[in-house]
């Protein structure tokens, strides 16, 4: 089984080595095409107004200036264009990819790239529990229950251009409550908190920080699942069209 491994937090991140760590405990043809620099927050954005360079670091090790998707496109459509892999695993990201944060990660758009790509693709996720952390963040948990979770999605049947996103509780390896299979959460957007502060030359800068979880009767959310102690595995697919609209609007247009 050949293995790309990717992520949004840079080619030098700790949580890469930790996924290349889990990665050679499924394969030993294990790639790594990851962006050179942190794209955090990039999305599913790809580079259009600017060259993309690619600097080889060794057996099976690309880092490209550009995006988490820059990176997935360059390895399947140049670097790997002649072996391409079986599985692509994006991560492991340093803090959470829950709810809404999925549509503004790189972590899981380069999951994303795979998925439209017919790859079998899984971003992974290592929450904390600190602000501040930087590359303090504990991966306890992503390390020692990644191939835990791994295993079982190799071969499991998922739908085309459908991805699983995988995220690990901000506790002890050995205080994790186990695996839960849970729906995609929400914030409350109207709790949405900008930090504001002023710079020493005395202008005005801000930082965004999340909204508080909307919490469900059964705790069947990601945002749940995570708060709770368990792993969490979402089932994302790349359809968006809303389907239960569609003949309320076509009846609006005759």
């Amino acid at each position: 089984m050949r293995i790309l491994l990717t992520n949004d937090d840079g080619y030098h991140a700790p949580g890469l080595k930790v996924l290349e760590a889990i990665a050679a405990r499924l394969s030993d043809d294990v790639w790594v095409v990851a962006p050179a620099e942190e794209q955090s927050g990039a999305g599913h954005s790809l580079t259009l107004t600017r060259p993309i360079r690619v600097r080889h670091h060794g057996d099976k090790r690309f880092a490209v200036a550009g995006t988490p998707t820059d990176a997935v496109m360059m390895a399947l459509a140049r670097i790997m264009q002649d072996h391409k892999p079986d599985l692509i695993l994006s991560g492991v990201n340093r803090g959470a990819n829950l709810a809404e944060d999925v549509t503004y990660s790189g972590t899981v758009s380069a999951a994303m790239e795979g998925a439209l790509a017919g790859v079998r693709s899984i971003a992974l996720s290592q929450v904390y529990s600190r602000e501040g952390a930087g590359d303090a963040v504990p991966f306890d948990a992503a390390a020692a229950w990644g191939e835990r979770v791994l295993r079982p999605l190799l071969d499991a049947p998922l739908e085309p251009r459908s991805l699983v996103n995988v995220n690990f509780p901000a506790v002890a390896a050995d205080a994790v409550k186990g695996i839960k299979v849970v729906q995609q959460g929400l914030r409350d957007y109207g709790r949405l908190n900008i930090v504001t502060n002023h710079d020493p030359r005395g202008y005005e800068y801000h930082w965004f920080a999340l909204g508080q979880a909307v919490d469900t009767p059964a705790h069947s959310t990601d945002l749940e699942a995570i708060a709770d102690g368990y792993i969490a595995i979402t089932p994302l697919h790349l359809d968006l069209t809303h389907r239960s609209s569609m003949a309320m609007l076509a009846e609006r247009y005759g």
